[in-house]
């Protein structure tokens, strides 16, 4: 039940799945979701996003990896920091949780998180990452598998 906290660009992870800070509307954006895009191949990644429909902000869905070295793509919609009175903790727990059952749903072995709404969406990063790290422990504490989980900080 491995979980590791790394620095680097999660669009070079050799992971089963490395996954995206989406928007609801599964648009290629700026920040992670910008350089994912553009690593995965935008036209590609966008047509098969397109076809989803969108995403609830607190879930999470799955793509091709287009040419990323991982195979798969989960996006999951982070929280707006609003002050923490709006349900955020809970909703980005569920991002980190929803991936990781998807993951787990799909049998792979291996994903690597960014720092979900700490970006753009203004979570106060410490906050961000208390969470994210309590999620994926939790997670993998409770699960009967060899799941390997990164946290992957932007930046050497």
């Amino acid at each position: 039940m491995p979980f590791e906290v790394v620095r680097g660009d999660i669009t070079r992870m050799k992971t089963d799945a490395i996954v995206n800070a989406a928007n609801s509307r599964l648009q290629q954006g700026g920040g992670v979701c910008g350089a994912i895009f553009a690593a995965a191949g935008a036209r590609q990644l966008q047509a098969e996003c397109d076809a989803l429909g969108g995403c609830p902000t607190g879930q999470a869905v799955i793509t091709g990896g287009g040419s990323l070295p991982a195979r798969y793509i989960i996006h999951t919609v982070g929280p707006v920091w609003r002050g923490g009175g709006c349900g955020e903790p809970a909703l980005l727990r569920s991002c980190y949780l929803r991936s990781l059952e998807l993951a787990r749903s799909r049998g792979l072995r291996s994903v690597a998180f960014p720092l979900i709404s700490a970006g753009i969406y203004g979570y106060p990063p410490a906050l961000a990452r208390q969470t994210a790290e309590e999620a994926i422990r939790g997670f993998l504490a409770g699960q009967d598998s060899s799941m390997t989980v990164y946290l992957v900080l932007y930046g050497g």
